[in-house]
């Protein structure tokens, strides 16, 4: 009956995605016009003007683009890029008419490192000796971090303020894949034990408890004295309050002196106009992002000279890349044509990537060694550069990070799932025949073979030499000290300054500068890469992939956890070897 249920459900779900897949086209028809014939107008500033900046929206790595899918769709006013903001914080530093910013960080859905990139912004802004007030409706912990470089902070009176320190949480599938006949066939060298646990175990070794309790710690004192510093808080009294359960109200944190006052946007807003010497009830100019960004233009036609900020954000995968996949394809041949522009004087790679395939770190590796041999380059961590990440950083002549930022994880492993069980229970059963031993090779329908896990171990052992001679090499440390802080060892950007993974602490501006001052240029145009062919037809094609699968799902595996399952089978035997973080580390 269930069957039949989920069979019919998923019957009506494609006819209706079907609906909306002539709706999309139809939508198309009728706006194509309009996105022709609307460009992008210079917009000018009033006077008395402040900075809206509403920061609970996506934030990407990247500038979202201006195509015709996001025109269409209006996507871009509920996307902002890290660049984006940091650009028109800049520039409304930088503009008289421009007084201040009202700050909106209830829950800001970025990572560590961007947040206090974004925070460094706004201190920078102050010392043009222009205000930041804030408001919110609720604070969670990053975004009072974020609020704590304010002027004046205020929540709702009936709102929520949250500081309690930091956790993390490990799953661990052990059970899950005994219960659902998904088994990882793990294969590891030497002192990688706790990089693979979570398939193997329940609970969390020693080991691993160490490092993520170090990790934590590390990031926690950097956030712990910078807001104890703006709030002008004693740092110990800030950890005894946290200890103590002594912010359980609101007016505990008014009394500790964590936020300014309990009230409503509107009393912000009055507390702006009496900054302005406007009158109470006058209305407030306040202007997007994007129209700062619009005031003044970010390429001058004039300054022929370039630094090229390449994006390389997510998992490393064997194959062409996209916005989101980062792979040998797009991105070596991106590179290239960096190598050749005489225009481009310095290249910026910006790596926010838990790593992945070890062959296609190995092939960026190659490809940023090539580059170097025609112009500097140069690498900001974002919120995560490891393993596979880390091994494309190493190849390039300075490495910068923040004190947020999570790196290191220098190690390989194998990790291949094994159906076997799943597929016996849905009445599925694999026969093999075979012209030689191990012909086969790797088979999700079978446990591995003892061959095949040897062959495998014999990959792994190699693999690991030559990443730890890539560190060793592109750092210029020694292999003693290179296997010391490798084992699969995860580092905060601050750790890994100490200990020579990285050259300066700094966020993705701070490297720009760094490239512009080694080549010697005080004027010059920044341009983005890649740059990927993305139309209507790419993605409607996802959209129908993505329709089959949940389909897919529906029907056969319904009762599953669905972003757990795929965790577990979403490789591919092309991509066996991994530089990957383990397992996913949320810092909550």
């Amino acid at each position: 009956m269930n069957f039949f249920k989920n069979f019919v459900a998923s019957v009506l779900g494609t006819f209706t995605a079907l609906g909306l897949f002539f709706a999309i086209i139809l939508m198309l028809i009728s706006a194509t016009a309009s996105i022709i014939v609307s460009p992008l107008a210079v917009k000018s500033i009033k006077s008395n003007s402040v900075l809206d900046l509403n920061l609970n929206v996506p934030i990407t790595e990247r500038n979202p683009s201006f195509d015709e899918l996001d025109i269409i769709f209006d996507l871009n006013d509920q996307v902002l890029g890290l660049p984006e903001i940091l650009n028109a914080i800049d520039k409304a530093a930088k503009n008289p008419d421009i007084k201040g910013i009202r700050l909106r960080s209830d829950f800001i859905p970025a990572g560590w490192s961007q947040t206090r990139s974004i925070r460094n912004a706004l201190l920078k802004f102050k010392k043009q000796g222009k205000f930041i007030y804030s408001y919110s409706d609720f604070l969670t912990q990053k975004g009072y971090y974020l609020a704590s470089v304010s002027d004046s902070i205020i929540l709702n009176p009936v709102g929520v303020f949250e500081l309690r320190g930091l956790a993390s949480e490990v799953l661990y599938y052990k059970d899950f894949q005994d219960k659902y006949g998904v088994k990882m066939e793990v294969v590891r060298h030497g002192k990688y034990k706790s990089a693979v646990e979570p398939y193997l175990e329940n609970t969390m070794s020693e080991a691993n408890r160490f490092q993520i309790s170090s990790l934590l710690t590390n990031i926690w004192e950097t956030l712990r004295d910078e807001i104890a510093l703006e709030r002008n808080i004693n740092i110990e009294t800030l950890d005894f309050l946290i200890n103590e359960h002594k912010i359980e109200t609101l007016d505990n944190a008014l009394d500790e002196n964590l936020i300014d006052g309990l009230g409503y946007e509107t009393d912000v807003e009055n507390m702006i106009n009496i900054q302005l010497e406007q009158q109470e009830n006058d209305k407030v100019n306040f202007i997007s992002v994007s129209t700062v960004n619009q005031s003044i233009s970010d390429y001058n036609k004039e300054i022929k000279d370039r630094i090229a900020v390449v994006f390389a954000k997510g998992p490393i995968l064997y194959g062409e890349g996209t916005k989101n996949i980062i792979a040998q394809g797009v991105f070596v041949e991106t590179l290239k044509e960096l190598a050749n522009d005489d225009w481009i004087k310095a290249i910026v790679l910006r790596i926010d990537s838990p790593g992945g395939s070890a062959l296609t770190s190995e092939l960026l590796w190659k490809a940023i060694e090539e580059v170097k041999k025609s112009k500097p380059v140069l690498v900001s961590i974002g919120n995560v550069a490891a393993s596979g990440g880390y091994y494309i950083a190493s190849a390039a002549d300075q490495i910068f990070a923040d004190p947020l930022s999570i790196t290191g994880s220098i190690g390989v492993f194998a990790s291949l799932p094994n159906m076997q069980g799943l597929t016996k229970n849905l009445g599925i059963n694999a026969e093999t025949v075979e012209t030689h031993p191990n012909a086969i090779g790797y088979s999700i329908y079978k446990p591995i073979s003892e061959e095949f896990k040897k062959q495998t171990k014999k990959s792994i052992e190699s693999t690991y030499y030559t990443f730890k001679k890539r560190v060793s090499e592109g750092r210029n440390l020694s292999d003693t000290i290179v296997e010391n802080i490798s084992q699969g060892r995860v580092w905060t950007g601050k750790q890994a300054f100490e200990i020579g993974l990285v050259d300066s602490i700094g966020g993705l501006q701070e490297t720009i500068e760094a490239a512009s001052k080694l080549v010697g240029i005080k004027n010059y145009n920044l341009m983005e890469y890649p740059r990927f062919d993305e139309n209507l037809g790419s993605f409607l094609t996802d959209l129908s992939i993505s329709l089959g699968v949940d389909n897919l799902f529906n029907v056969f595996l319904s009762n599953f956890k669905k972003s757990e399952f795929m965790k577990l089978t979403n490789q591919s035997p092309i991509d066996r070897l991994q530089m990957a973080l383990p397992f996913e580390i949320k810092i909550y």
